[in-house]
């Protein structure tokens, strides 16, 4: 029986660091080792097709989401344990978020931001009470960071928004957090 299941929010691209896809394999393998269901955009391309196919290396379950439109784009990964084709984008992060126990966003650019802060929104305005963890590797995330401490320290959030946002430096250190927040 599968006990958790782990929305991860990442690039379709590499970008330029090699690390992030060390981490994205490295968290993949994690998932697995686990036991837990890797939850992600069903893309094989990028950052999203490491941390699946490092997954499935490690003998993971993996449930993947992706619009019709980005089937040809992302490469939809249809080997998945589980494979769902959306009409919208709306409907993937909808269906990835529900299937789902915990968020950790890896690096990724603005299809991981837009599915991190709706995360992020749907948390402040109490739609779920799931943990969300930035994969900082390398201070990746630190303006995103800032810029969340900005927003409540200018008012427009209250400090509670950055406790709904926990940060680890690695894979491992994910997993920590992860367990106890789902333990």
């Amino acid at each position: 029986m599968l006990s958790k299941s782990v929305c991860v929010y990442c690039g379709s691209r590499f970008g330029r660091d090699p690390a992030h896809k060390e981490t994205a394999q490295a968290l993949g393998r994690a998932l697995a080792a686990e036991g837990w269901r890797l939850v992600y955009g069903a893309g094989d391309v990028g950052l999203m097709g490491e941390v699946a196919r490092a997954a499935q290396g490690a003998g993971g379950d993996t449930f993947g989401v992706i619009p019709a439109h980005l089937l040809a784009l992302e490469v939809g990964k249809r080997d998945l344990t589980r494979f769902v084709v959306t009409e919208t984008m709306h409907e993937r992060k909808k269906v990835m978020l529900m299937n789902a126990d915990a968020v950790v966003m890896l690096p990724g650019g603005a299809g991981s931001l837009d599915e991190f802060f709706e995360a992020l929104t749907w948390r402040q305005l109490g739609l779920h009470d799931k943990p969300i963890v930035l994969l900082d590797a390398d201070g990746f995330w630190d303006p995103l960071r800032a810029l969340l401490a900005h927003v409540t320290g200018q008012g427009f959030a209250e400090p509670s928004l950055l406790g709904y946002v926990q940060s680890a430096a690695s894979a491992e250190e994910a997993m920590a957090l992860l367990r106890r927040a789902l333990s």
